[in-house]
């Protein structure tokens, strides 16, 4: 009986063991299909001229083959996790027996277990099973690992483990770690930096190198020591590996490249929309070209940076934005404050004494001492003086420190070239990490006159020209803002009579621009505005024609284009091309076909693409705009930038009570839009004009610009009649030239006659404004500084 029994239970067991081994094994993965795995990696987002500027993941991981892989670094990782990994079948006993002796040990002292587990394990756990420590997982494990290495070779395991391993500082992988650890490539890591790598897989937050550098440090140098004595590095080479310090970044960035954060983000939002490849961005290892020009960006960001400061400057010290009273731990309290990163030389610091004109202050993270600048010292004495204690921000300067403060008003700049569309620079506020909202795309707002090259090009497409004659005279019209009267207004509260329509475009005359889209038809600017793309909901009234809709500067920038490429509406774009994992065009911008771009060379002429864009105005119009503008710049609002040279053109735009700054301003080869204002929309100041607040922002970026794309003269339309008018060549459509001669001899002569040199003609009215300036003032209302909100009479 006891036999049978005995036999019995030896039954049952088998038969729960098997009931436990098929339930355990009934959803184990299939090895094989690590052949064909593909693990999430970053799309990487890069400039047009190949340099990284971002990427999109979920997990920073770049993947690598195994032959890229430096033996070096293989190497390290052998020594610390699997040195006998080349020769176990996917478990080491010897290995296992080891880690079951130490956990004697480790249970006795409070240690964690140590697993035992080879690479192969480790590559079945990570990829094919979960993180719980049970006798279940452990059997599957082994199971998986068996499999494993009877399916994949010992390099395609080891690729896959070097490439999925989760190794800190959000990196995946080693390819993602040496960039984000070091910044560098695989190829160019020293030992000391792979064996660094390698420790890492133990527990990352351990030895994270900057909240535990002796520990970090500690079991890199023990890794090395693994290294020397499996011979992977030579007694030298160990010595001065493990002398070396151990230097990471102080945090992990998605590229060198740190200035595009507006344009890369702007740059997700588009391709997060693409039905395509939205959904897999974060995941899908897509290579990912742009159209950014780094040059430019960095020019543009830096040049948006000082013009807002310089705003911020004009309007006053607006005082320190805390206090300490330098008890222990202060500086860690200064230190929470957040200043520009875009800004690197900026240190907050305290202000330690003041005496008269002279203020010492003390830097919160390298505790250096030094005084303000006299300049800075008596700029903030003119609002609020500084006092001891007062938290700040400073740069040092040549022995001294300047004061600084972040702006409160923000703004845009974005450069589009004219004849693709292709964004090369796009900034979309002062900083990133203060603000992601992009001024550039997301915010709208009146345009003032830089709207007015919309209404001078739907004049011109009618049965006027550049030499038209329009009355710059009092004008008033019923139904205005609250019921009253409407009585437009220039800027200057005068009138000048009888004016081209060239000299009411280059000074900005808003009655004649009032007068004109009055005779041509609101209905008109508003459908040749909608054709351009400058918005698709403005309305046929009057006061549209000052700049009173609502634009954002990406669609002003991109609708001024037209005036440049010959009247072809663009469609701007931010990506070129996107490629798969595979290196397979998914979506490409350019969807232009060239039939015999691929046939041999015949002697013939080569094929030639069709332009991009819609036709939307006549050439002869936008050559007839462009020219017009230029003279903005050389005699006109913008006259401030007529040091940039010849064929630079642009239009000034201020709205009422001075509340957004404007200036579009373009080359044969650069359209450049850019934005003033605060985002409440509260008044910049009185004064604060295009003129004032956005062009000087253009010149200092358009001084860089010019030296990459030197300005070219505009190019001049086919059938266009030329004629020089008072001192300037004037292009006609056929035949509108004849007019401009018979409206002449219905006036009659004029003094003097002939062609005039314009410079000349401009001085004469300057010296007629000058004497009506010095007779008794007409009966018209003085200059307002402040106006009523729905009071249109202040866009200019």
């Amino acid at each position: 009986m006891a036999g049978v029994a005995l036999l019995g239970a030896i039954a049952l067991a088998g038969l729960l063991v098997a009931i436990y081994a098929a339930w355990l094994l009934h959803d184990l993965p299939d090895a094989s299909e690590l052949a064909d795995y593909r693990p999430p990696t970053a799309t990487r987002v890069y400039a047009g001229d190949g340099t990284l500027i971002g990427e999109f993941s979920d997990e920073r991981r770049i993947y690598v083959p195994y032959e890229q892989i430096p033996t070096s670094l293989v190497q390290a990782f052998l020594a610390a996790e699997d040195r006998s990994f080349f020769q176990h079948g996917g478990i080491d006993v010897s290995g296992l027996g080891r880690a079951m002796f130490k956990n004697v040990f480790n249970v006795l002292t409070g240690r964690r277990l140590e697993g035992g587990s080879t690479i192969t394990q480790q590559v079945a756990k990570n990829v094919l099973l979960t993180n719980e420590s049970t006798i279940g997982r452990k059997l599957k494990e082994a199971i998986l690992s068996s499999r494993l290495e009877a399916t994949l070779s010992k390099e395609q395991i080891l690729e896959l483990y070097l490439n999925e391993i989760f190794l800190g500082y959000r990196s995946y992988g080693v390819a993602s770690a040496a960039f984000n650890y070091f910044g560098k490539s695989l190829q160019d890591l020293t030992p000391e930096e792979a064996a660094f790598l390698a420790a890492l897989p133990k527990g990352p937050n351990n030895y994270h190198p900057k909240r535990h550098p002796e520990a970090a440090k500690g079991r890199r140098d023990w890794v090395l020591g693994e290294m020397l004595q499996n011979r992977f590095l030579t007694q030298a080479a160990y010595q001065t590996a493990v002398s070396a310090p151990l230097t990471t970044r102080e945090a992990p960035r998605r590229a060198e490249y740190q200035d595009a954060d507006f344009f890369v983000e702007e740059a997700r939002r588009i391709a997060r929309a693409n039905p395509d490849f939205g959904e897999q961005l974060n995941a899908g290892g897509f290579y990912m070209r742009t159209t950014l020009d780094p040059s430019l960006q960095t020019t543009a960001r830096d040049a948006l940076m000082r013009g807002l400061e310089n705003y911020d400057r004009r309007h006053g010290w607006r005082g320190a934005w805390g206090t300490t009273d330098f008890a222990p731990g202060w500086q860690a309290v200064a230190l929470r404050e957040q200043a520009p990163p875009e800004r690197r030389e900026w240190r907050a610091a305290a202000v330690e004494s003041v005496s008269g004109n002279t203020v010492r202050v003390r830097t919160a993270r390298d505790d250096a001492t030094g005084a303000l600048i006299a300049a800075d010292v008596a700029w903030a004495n003119a609002n609020r003086p500084l006092q001891r204690g007062d938290l700040i921000f400073v740069e040092p300067r040549n022995g001294q420190f300047a004061l600084k403060q972040v702006p409160a008003v923000n703004g845009a700049l974005v450069a589009i070239e004219p004849q693709s569309g292709r964004v090369l620079a796009m900034v979309g506020g002062y900083s990133f990490a203060l603000s992601s909202f992009n001024r550039a795309t997301q915010a709208f707002r009146q345009p003032g006159s830089a709207f007015k090259p919309f209404v001078y090009a739907a004049a011109l497409e009618g049965d006027f020209t550049p030499a038209s004659i329009v009355i710059d005279g009092p004008i008033s019209f019923a139904g205005g803002p609250g019921g009253r009267r409407w009585t437009p207004e220039n800027y200057s509260r005068r009138y000048y009579g009888p004016q081209t329509l060239r000299r009411g475009l280059e000074l900005s005359r808003n009655v004649m621009t009032v007068r004109l889209a009055n005779s041509i038809g609101m209905d008109k600017v508003v459908d040749l505005s909608r054709r351009m793309g400058v918005a698709e909901n403005l309305q046929p009234n009057l006061s549209v024609s000052l700049g009173a809709g609502e634009v954002s500067a990406f669609d002003m920038t991109a609708a001024y284009a037209a005036f440049v490429n010959g009247g072809r509406r663009i469609d701007p774009y931010l990506i070129e091309y996107v490629q798969d994992r595979d290196g397979e065009t998914i979506y490409r911008a350019d969807q232009r076909r060239c039939r015999d771009c691929g046939r041999a060379f015949t002697g013939q002429a080569s094929p030639m693409l069709e332009p991009r864009g819609t036709q939307v105005i006549d050439p002869i119009t936008a050559y007839q705009i462009s020219s017009m503008l230029e003279g903005v710049v050389q005699r006109g609002t913008a006259a401030s930038a007529r040091g940039l040279g010849d064929w630079v053109g642009g239009k000034t735009g201020t709205t009422n009570e001075y509340r957004s700054a404007w200036f579009v301003g373009f080359t044969t080869d650069i359209v450049v839009g850019i934005y003033i204002g605060f985002d409440d929309n509260r008044p910049l100041g009185y004064g604060e004009t295009g003129t004032t607040a956005a062009v000087p922002v253009f010149i200092d970026f358009m001084e860089d610009a010019l030296r990459e794309r030197p300005a070219r003269p505009f190019v001049r339309p086919r059938g266009a009649v030329f004629r020089t008018v008072r001192g300037i060549e004037e292009a006609f459509r056929p035949g509108t030239e004849r007019r401009r001669e018979e409206e002449q001899e219905d006036r009659g002569p004029v003094t003097p006659t002939g062609p005039q040199n314009y410079n000349d003609v401009i001085r004469r009215e300057q010296e007629a404004a000058a004497a009506a300036a010095a007779a008794p003032p007409p009966q018209a209302p003085p200059p307002r500084k402040q106006e009523p909100a729905d009071d249109l009479d202040g866009l200019f």
